[in-house]
């Protein structure tokens, strides 16, 4: 695919936005497009608090504080990226399975990029949408390799709230973006589609799967739900040799087996262990 021209950075229009996502949802509930803030996640983290209904999106066409895991910051040029997050209360879902939900979020972000733009694109355990060629068999075709990474997702915890924010880089060119290691749909050569039409189709997979997740006959079952199968499909981090950086300096390396029920990386050892590690225990995944 050739590179698009650059697409427009005109600010997003929340009532068109509303008027796609809103009438047929059976989950989201409003939409909020902010010029400015600190963080999306921050602000509805507070929203949670007090009490806010599921199914808020606040978006954000600048974020000053944007943030992704570990507190690592997220940068980018008003109107060149979608700086979003939505407000999920998955009351039915044990607390050892809502691991799944940044995982059920990648899912959601690469099935809509795809259809919406037809870049490659596949996951990085546990929470990086990557340009490039998929493992084989994948969606994306090809045998893995690098590729830039285009949007990082954060879940946080607010009591019985989940918030899970989403920076996507959209059209960024290459000295925009903060570092070698990222790209954008621009630069991955991605049809120019508009920012509120990548940002419907992302929320409307992100309502499918987390309702066939939530709302099935076993809550949080990602196996039952399909998500455990849809995600390895998408997934360019199993299969491969790694390397996970471990809080206070521990290294565990081997290859990547599988993601197990709760939403864990399997990495087995060189000996033929198995260990199962969480998002919350990784510091980096090579």
């Amino acid at each position: 695919m050739g590179l698009a021209l650059n697409p427009s950075r005109a600010a997003l229009d929340r009532a068109a936005l509303a008027a796609v996502v809103l009438p047929d949802s059976k989950l989201l509930t409003s939409v909020r497009v902010l010029a400015s803030t600190g963080s999306t996640n921050a602000d509805l983290l507070a929203a949670a608090r007090a009490g806010a209904a599921a199914g808020a999106v606040l978006v954000a066409e600048e974020q000053t504080a944007g943030r992704g895991r570990l507190d690592r910051s997220w940068q980018s040029q008003p109107g060149a990226a979608l700086t979003f997050s939505v407000l999920l209360r998955p009351a039915g879902v044990p607390p050892a399975r809502r691991g799944w939900l940044p995982l059920l979020t990648g899912v959601a972000v690469a099935s809509a990029l795809r259809a919406e733009t037809g870049v490659d694109v596949r996951l990085k355990w546990p929470n990086d949408v990557l340009a490039g060629p998929g493992r084989a068999g994948g969606p994306g075709g090809g045998e893995g390799g690098s590729g830039g990474k285009l949007a990082g997702i954060l879940a946080e915890l607010a009591g019985d709230a989940v918030v899970v924010g989403i920076g996507l880089n959209v059209s960024s060119t290459r000295d925009e973006l903060p570092s070698a290691n990222a790209t954008s749909l621009w630069l991955a050569g991605g049809a120019a589609v508009g920012r509120e039409a990548i940002l419907a189709a992302i929320l409307r997979q992100l309502e499918d799967w987390y309702r066939r997740w939530a709302d099935g006959p076993a809550p949080g079952d990602a196996i039952a739900s399909g998500l455990r199968e849809e995600y390895l499909r998408w997934c360019a981090t199993v299969g491969r040799n790694v390397r996970v950086e471990l809080p206070g300096g521990g290294v565990l390396t081997g290859r990547a087996t599988d993601v197990d029920s709760v939403g864990r990386l399997v990495v087995s050892a060189a000996d033929g262990s198995a260990h199962p590690v969480s998002a919350g225990d990784v510091v980096h995944v090579r």
